[in-house]
């Protein structure tokens, strides 16, 4: 079995929420370095909804990391970017930003899922105009021409992966099967079983279109404060998706919800004593499923 410290080793988590961000954080990006050095990471991708974090991701590179682990960013495509806007990822990605997610907090579906919880988006820490609410299909669930034009630029950048965001099942569905039809290679399902709706139908679908399956660690990590997914569901899912498509990640880095490494080697502790994962597949699914979509394999 393996110890702690091997299922760290070489590590490399696609879904971090590290500061700076307006959204309260448990670690900026700096403290995550530091933190996944010392586990052992091999590399980390920073995430945020507001801004991108591609410029964070390259500083630390060149600035703070010693070798031991790579950090890289990318572009959340909501209002604050100018949402479905193919210059702000066309920047992004012209400063190294190796993945974009489609909108997230802008989604009418985020809004909607989120409508009575007590969570703030935008946050407490100094934003104050309005979300105006996305979605990128027509009654017909025809691509809006904005997230037509933004999957025909992925399409053109084989390096790139798209992070499917926080659309309604019906906008993530299309976005992957028109993804997928213009030939993009890395596409990364976020959490769909969690706010978007997806069942085991879809998800098959998707992995069979070449699509990434997340399981994140802060829906299913019971000390977590998002927890709200039980794990027979991450069970049902690793019976039925070949675990060649399938990523675990974090998902964590929310203020007060603990050590981001803690959480991820606590999920995946509870995979293995209760979906019987084999130290072959912990390797699979933490490290080279997401080395291939870093382009680090």
């Amino acid at each position: 079995m393996l110890t702690d410290k091997q299922i760290l080793d070489g590590l490399i988590d696609l879904h971090i929420h590290a500061g700076p961000s307006v959204m309260p954080r448990e670690v900026d990006a700096a403290e995550m370095l530091r933190e996944a050095e010392e586990a052992g990471y091999r590399a980390f991708v920073v995430k945020d909804h507001f801004a991108p974090t591609v410029m964070t991701a390259d500083v630390l590179q060149k600035h703070m990391a010693t070798g031991k682990t790579q950090v890289f960013g990318g572009i959340a495509l909501n209002n604050s970017v100018g949402g479905l806007n193919v210059k702000a990822l066309d920047a992004a990605y012209a400063m190294g930003a190796k993945i974009f997610w489609m909108p997230t907090v802008s989604t009418d579906n985020h809004i909607k899922a989120h409508t009575g919880t007590g969570v703030k988006f935008p946050s407490s820490k100094g934003m104050t105009v309005k979300e105006r609410a996305m979605t990128y299909i027509d009654a017909d669930g025809q691509l809006a021409p904005e997230a037509l034009e933004v999957l025909e630029y992925a399409a053109k950048k084989e390096d790139l992966i798209m992070g499917t965001g926080h659309g309604s099942l019906a906008e993530v569905d299309a976005a992957i099967c028109k993804a997928a039809e213009l030939g993009v290679t890395r596409i990364l399902v976020n959490h769909p079983f969690y706010m978007i709706g997806a069942d085991l139908t879809h998800m098959k679908k998707w992995a069979e279109l070449g699509a990434y399956i997340e399981l994140n660690a802060t829906v299913f990590v019971p000390e977590s404060k998002f927890c709200s997914t039980p794990m027979s569901v991450a069970k049902e899912i690793l019976e039925n998706i070949p675990k060649e498509r399938v990523v675990i990640d974090s998902d964590y880095g929310q203020n007060g919800n603990g050590s981001v490494s803690g959480g991820l080697l606590r999920f995946i502790r509870m995979l293995i004593d209760e979906c019987g994962l084999s130290d072959g597949d912990v390797e699979l699914m933490a490290k080279r499923n997401p080395a291939k979509l870093l382009g680090l394999e």
